[in-house]
């Protein structure tokens, strides 16, 4: 990405480092032992529990609540890790305000849930912290089985057909594991490395080789693949990011995630270089991040545009809100309509949109934001599709049990149709086309 300092106001060290690192600190504060029983004495160990339903791992949650209310976070993190070997992260950067706590009878009977995310790290990160792997390996079956990408999907793949004996050798195409974990997300959500120490935990269980810059498409194939393989599972996510469709090839513009990955990579916040003043284009969880992390890197002015209303915006309302909390301005029903700038940015000039039938529709109402630094955060497509597959909306169509339509080829995460664009998701989309791949590998239907 284009961040090097330049006259049009990107600069790095616009805060001193005890101001970085207090601004990056962790989000959510782990529960200490007091609080964590006391917030696992809320829940009502719900029949049918709605909480449950609304987790897509379908973590028995009333169940791991009351092991930790009964003092036996051991038995609660393996709970939650039998359904989600990644509840470790997912506790962390889950949307959990529109998921399980939603759906928490607290919620809708007093406005507030029991705090489901923070017993969920209590628990999961009690059992990491004594290096405890709760699973054991099964005998070998003698077959192997090729996961494409090291993110939540591949990883969730992998150690679950690990377990079952299977030998699995993952592809990844960046020199770290983690896909969106350790690429992709806010730092102040997963602090202290995380995301590594998470994957060398889930890693115990053996049998699992993860070969790094290894990239479908070109330093492996498919078609290699699945003539080296018994089975082969794609999870290596979107790769492109949509195009504003501007003139915006100017320095100062650049895509949000390209920033986000920079920054989770960097281990000196004072060299991350930033504008004085702001804007990111898009509605998701990757605008929020972006936007938030800007202004915490010292940008004066930090601007989102979306183009439709606040309901419809797909960043949660607590994510919304944590972004006005921290100073950052949401402008509503605008989208760039062009860029200023010689060479480098000064201006982003939007349009007002409305609903008209249902669609929506430039106004002649426009307006321009002075800026030095765009962010691009609209979406990403699937890059270096590969051949021999059918595509749904962009992404590899799969059935229900995630196969593909190439024999012995199964997909599951943001490069698959299917569930919605979450790390939760991706995991439960891995662990179960492990468990189809398992019964077609044994003799199965």
């Amino acid at each position: 990405m284009t961040t090097s300092p330049r006259e049009n106001g990107i600069v790095a060290g616009r805060l001193p480092d005890p101001v970085l690192q207090e601004n990056f600190c962790d989000l959510h504060a782990p529960l200490d032992p007091h609080e964590a029983h006391v917030a696992a004495d809320r829940c009502y160990f719900c029949h049918d529990a709605p909480c449950m339903t609304a987790c897509p791992t379908s973590i028995d949650i009333p169940l791991f609540i009351r092991q930790i209310a009964t003092g036996t976070q051991d038995a609660a993190a393996k709970t939650i890790f039998e359904q989600n070997i990644l509840g470790g992260m997912c506790a962390r950067v889950c949307p959990t305000e529109t998921l399980c706590e939603e759906a928490c009878v607290r919620e809708t009977a007093e406005g507030q849930p029991v705090e489901i995310g923070r017993l969920q790290r209590y628990a999961t990160d009690t059992v990491m912290a004594k290096g405890i792997h709760p699973f054991d390996r099964a005998e070998p079956t003698g077959r192997t089985v090729a996961v494409v990408g090291a993110g939540p999907a591949g990883l969730a793949c992998a150690h679950r057909l690990a377990m079952l004996g299977h030998q699995v050798v993952v592809y990844e195409a960046r020199p770290k594991s983690g896909g969106l974990n350790e690429y992709g997300i806010a730092s102040y959500k997963s602090v202290e490395n995380f995301a590594q120490k998470e994957v060398d935990w889930l890693l115990q269980i053996g049998g699992i080789e993860i070969r790094h810059e290894a990239k479908l498409g070109q330093h492996i194939s498919l078609e290699g693949l699945q003539e080296d393989y018994d089975a082969v599972f794609l999870g290596m996510g979107l790769g492109a990011v949509n195009a504003l469709g501007l003139d915006d090839a100017k320095v100062g513009v650049a895509d949000a995630v390209d920033f986000i990955a920079e920054l989770r990579q960097s281990s000196d916040l004072s060299k991350m270089p930033i504008g004085r003043r702001v804007v990111v284009i898009g509605g998701g969880m990757t605008a929020v991040d972006a936007a938030v992390q800007a202004k915490l890197l010292g940008a004066e002015e930090v601007t989102i545009a979306y183009r439709r209303g606040k309901e419809a915006m797909a960043a949660s309302a607590f994510e919304q809100k944590l972004a006005a909390s921290k100073g950052v301005r949401i402008l509503y029903n605008v989208v760039p309509i062009g860029v200023t700038g010689n060479g480098s940015l000064t201006g982003v000039t939007l349009a007002y949109t409305e609903s008209v039938e249902g669609k929506l529709v430039l106004t002649d109402d426009t307006f321009t934001l002075p800026a030095d630094q765009l962010f691009r955060a609209i979406g990403q497509t699937l890059s270096a599709a590969p051949r021999g597959l059918e595509f749904e909306k962009g992404k590899i169509k799969v059935d229900a049990a995630g196969h593909t339509s190439a024999p012995g080829v199964w997909a599951g995460g943001d490069c698959a149709s299917g569930g919605d664009d979450l790390t939760v998701t991706a995991v439960a989309e891995g662990r179960d086309a492990a468990m189809n791949i398992h019964t077609v590998l044994m003799g199965g239907k």
